[in-house]
């Protein structure tokens, strides 16, 4: 595997392994290989922090802002609300019964958040680490480490939610209040909300 080295500010290589210790690779410095996406820092490469005896480092920066957050939700109340709501209202345009078209109307009160939910879930633990709303933000969820979430942690994460909203909302404005602007259910459940890096 051949890496990509940024050396003061400029992508330079590729380089070996045995090249890159030649060049004394620290752990925050950024490389990139071929099937990578993106440049990470050393330490958060598998096999180089195995090669080189890394530590993968915590998170200090770049985190998710509660205006990004906020306006990610409400975008995506409204993504999962048109998905439920708009078929239907095409079904109901063939039911001539007025009760069933209100028993359907009524029932969005339930399928919407469960489906909002499931979603959540879905999407933070999949590559991209994001629902739509974070991705057009370009915010994403991760552990403390910057891992990615498996189902059973984001669907810890979204369940925690729930805390949030029986302390009235305040377990969402803890984010203000601490260096990693995490919320309640962050809290409960070890996770961050991050932003790309620039």
């Amino acid at each position: 595997m051949n890496y990509i080295l940024v050396i003061n500010g400029k992508p330079e290589g590729p380089f070996s392994i045995d090249e890159l210790k030649e060049r004394n690779i620290k752990p925050g410095d950024f490389v990139k290989t071929d099937t990578m996406n993106d440049y990470k820092e050393a330490h958060e490469v598998a096999e180089l922090r195995a090669l080189f005896g890394f530590e993968k480092q915590v998170l200090l920066q770049y985190f998710g802002s509660f205006d990004q957050r906020a306006t990610a939700a409400a975008l995506d109340w409204f993504f999962v609300s048109a998905g439920c709501v708009v078929p239907a209202l095409i079904v109901t345009l063939f039911i001539s019964n007025q009760v069933i078209g209100f028993g359907l109307a009524f029932s969005m009160l339930v399928v919407i958040p469960i489906v909002n939910l499931v979603y959540h879930i879905i999407m933070e633990s999949s590559a991209k680490q994001a629902t739509y709303g974070k991705q057009i933000l370009k915010i994403r969820v991760c552990d403390m480490q910057g891992n990615r979430l498996t189902q059973s942690h984001a669907a810890g994460r979204n369940l925690a939610k729930v805390f949030s909203v029986l302390t009235l909302f305040i377990g969402y404005l803890m984010a203000f209040f601490n260096k990693q602007q995490q919320c309640l259910h962050d809290r409960i459940a070890g996770t961050l909300v991050i932003k790309d890096r620039l």
